[in-house]
């Protein structure tokens, strides 16, 4: 695989108004992996030049300049964000076979040649890097690379988005106007601070209970399989059907596979599992924060129940206890979060997230997070939507995304990561309604 890596700059007609500015990172975005997190698309042929993607690649950064900054380190130890338009990183690679013998044999068997490497070090180095993986067919592979601080998912919708309206457009590329930047503006304190929620054992490491039904073991990463199971559209439905009232898709599957991973894992009935549920909090803040917010704005939900009681209970209930826990991520819970944050920085504290290191065993809990609001016909770089969008490799046993189809109308993908020893139960069971 022959590679060319190149450092892309923004190029403004006037420089924009965050030029150069030193931005404190948020409470959201302490709470927030501090990790480079992975994503990969592929199109086939015939899909637009490298030139294409990278001139476009730059006009979406352009609007988004935190894309080309840098983490850096204040005199007080603290990290912020420097908007110097030092640049995103761009490899090249030529690839000496067809996507579609690479999309036959399973991405995953593929994924880690298609994003660049992970850095050693956060400080300093480029905080978006993009691998072009192009094909001897035509087809490209776009693995991408992006530090969490810069932003949750729902912003990474909003970047891949525009990057693709940039790369179909071309010169008629028509500037939308600009999303919401000022992130100071998403976590503002009373003037005297007044937690109310004890967000040192919630979403912060240092409290004496913690939110995990028990201390969690970590293992080599090869003792953790990624899977994906495919949910039709008349199987969605045919669960909807079970539950007897309105409920979200993305409700009714978190409760299907909070039961099945449950059930494989073979836990005692006296047990405690919970899920953490990645919650956007942008329309829930009081005021709301407009939704083309670009930042972090999530915190989490933690539906709890036995293990006997979630596998005997019915869809509907488990639904319920879904559905009352992140109700409680509303206005007063996002305000008491904020004045944490606030009475932290005053007090110089270090917070450090909750968030598990790569090889843990979440057992018997959960994480999830939905990509379900992705509009991939928006990813569509002139000659259609990616054939593949996914995330590589899940660090974590127990994490689970669920991503809109790639392959059937309606369906979802769930993307979950399973102990090697609970593969085998869980997918005997998977697509069972019982």
């Amino acid at each position: 695989m022959a590679t060319t890596t190149t450092m892309l700059k923004p190029v403004y007609s006037t420089p924009h108004p965050l030029a150069g500015d030193k931005v404190p990172l948020t409470v959201f975005d302490l709470a927030a992996f501090d990790i480079f997190v992975p994503t990969v698309r592929a199109y086939t042929a015939p899909a637009p030049s490298n030139e294409a993607i990278k001139e476009g690649l730059l006009k979406a950064v352009a609007l988004l300049p935190h894309l080309a900054g840098r983490l850096a380190v204040d005199d007080h130890g603290r990290r912020f964000l420097h908007l110097n338009d030092e640049g995103v990183l761009v490899i090249e690679a030529t690839v000496s076979a067809d996507l579609a013998d690479v999309l036959a044999d399973g991405m995953a068997a593929n994924f880690d040649d298609m994003y660049p490497t992970f850095p050693e070090e956060n400080i300093g180095v480029a905080l978006l890097q993009v691998k072009i993986n192009r094909f001897r067919c035509g087809g490209v592979v776009i693995g991408t690379i992006a530090h969490h601080y810069l932003g949750d998912g729902h912003s990474f919708g909003i970047f891949f988005t525009t990057w693709a309206s940039a790369v179909r457009e071309g010169k008629d590329f028509a500037v939308p106007s600009p999303p919401f930047l000022d992130r100071a503006a998403t976590a503002v304190p009373r003037p005297t601070p007044a937690p109310v929620f004890d967000h040192r054992s919630i979403e912060f490491r240092g409290g004496d209970d913690g939110r995990s039904s028990k201390p969690h073991a970590v293992v080599p990463m090869d003792k953790i399989k990624s899977l994906t199971v495919h949910f039709t559209a008349e199987f969605i439905a045919d669960l909807k059907a079970r539950l007897g009232a309105r409920c979200s898709t993305f409700q009714c599957l978190l409760a299907h596979a909070w039961k099945k991973i449950t059930a494989a894992r073979d836990l005692k009935p006296e047990e405690f599992t919970q899920v953490r549920v990645a919650v956007n909090c942008r329309a829930r803040a009081n005021p709301p924060v407009p939704m083309d917010f670009f930042g972090n704005m999530v915190l989490w939900a933690f539906p709890r129940l036995q293990v006997r009681e979630l596998l005997n209970s019915s869809y509907g209930s488990v639904v319920g206890t879904i559905r009352d826990a992140v109700a409680r991520i509303d206005g007063e819970y996002i305000q008491s979060f904020v004045d944490f944050g606030a009475v932290a920085d005053i007090n110089g504290e270090e917070l450090t997230a909750t968030a598990p290191a790569a090889g843990t065993m979440l057992c018997p809990d959960l994480e999830v997070d939905s990509w379900l609001g992705f509009q991939f016909q928006q990813m569509d770089l002139g000659t259609g939507p990616p054939c593949v969008f996914q995330t590589p490799n899940l660090p974590v046993e127990g994490l689970m995304i669920f991503v809109p189809s790639r392959t059937a109308k309606g369906g979802v993908d769930l993307i979950i990561a399973v102990a090697e020893g609970h593969v085998d139960a869980f997918e005997q069971i998977c697509y069972s309604l019982g």
